[in-house]
């Protein structure tokens, strides 16, 4: 299985289940490096400073956010961390929709969502609930400093068992296994949780999403331009235990 580049839940009304995501395709591209004619030697890149031409150190390099005229913002790691710390870890569901409502044109990049830990038996209830009723969920979460409106679904075809969600099909990697009889749902489960996702069945509708994070960083950008103390992130109560 690829490596793990994101772990975390996925929340939807009571249920929290913990996932790893991995990427759902291999690049195939033939890439070229830069080299000296003279001798071949690779081409190194430095990081030279705009003013007085020397070179910096990584260390010593901090993130800036242009205001114009040659001002900047300087924004440190722990402010971003610390705007939105559940969303680092959770892809929270808002609806369920159908997938014939969503423009391929929103699609940008492919993951699978494996179940993490012990949480095979939900991981399976949701995927199942999703194959029967239809529906995929549309939800947000947190990559690298980005949100991203990010679409699950059951995958389906020959092989796919009950083995994946993921923001968009594509080839590739596999992820995960079928179904086994100690992670199968029962019908009480499925009737439950097929409620649940009806309850959240909505009409895709693109314009009701905003992407929150960055408006948190632009408004603590902007409180930092005008003097002001950074806003300071809300509380929130604790995730819902996990369903095992």
């Amino acid at each position: 299985m690829p490596r793990a580049i994101w772990s975390g839940s996925v929340s939807f009304g009571l249920v929290n289940v913990p996932v790893k995501l991995v990427s759902a395709t291999s690049p195939k591209d033939v890439r070229f490096h830069q080299l000296h004619d003279a001798d071949g030697g690779r081409i190194n890149q430095k990081r030279v400073c705009s003013i007085d031409g020397e070179e910096v150190e990584f260390s010593h390099i901090v993130k800036g956010y242009d205001l114009g005229g040659g001002r900047y913002v300087v924004v440190d790691p722990d402010e971003l961390a610390g705007i939105d710390i559940e969303a680092n870890r959770t892809i929270d569901i808002e609806e369920f929709v159908d997938l014939s409502e969503i423009d391929p044109v929103y699609f940008e990049k492919s993951y699978y969502l494996v179940p993490d830990g012990r949480a095979e038996k939900p991981y399976a209830l949701l995927v199942e609930t999703m194959q029967r009723t239809g529906k995929v969920a549309v939800g947000r979460f947190v990559l690298r400093t980005k949100q991203y409106l990010a679409t699950l679904r059951a995958e389906t075809g020959p092989g796919a068992g009950h083995d994946a969600l993921c923001r968009r099909g594509g080839p590739g990697r596999r992820a995960g296994g079928p179904t086994t009889a100690d992670t199968a749902p029962t019908q009480k489960e499925l009737a439950m949780a097929a409620q649940l996702v009806e309850s959240l069945a909505a009409p895709f509708d693109p314009s009701k999403y905003t992407d929150e994070y960055r408006e948190k960083v632009l408004a603590l950008i902007e409180a930092k331009a005008d003097g002001r103390s950074s806003p300071r992130p809300k509380w929130r109560p604790p995730p819902p235990r996990s369903w095992t």
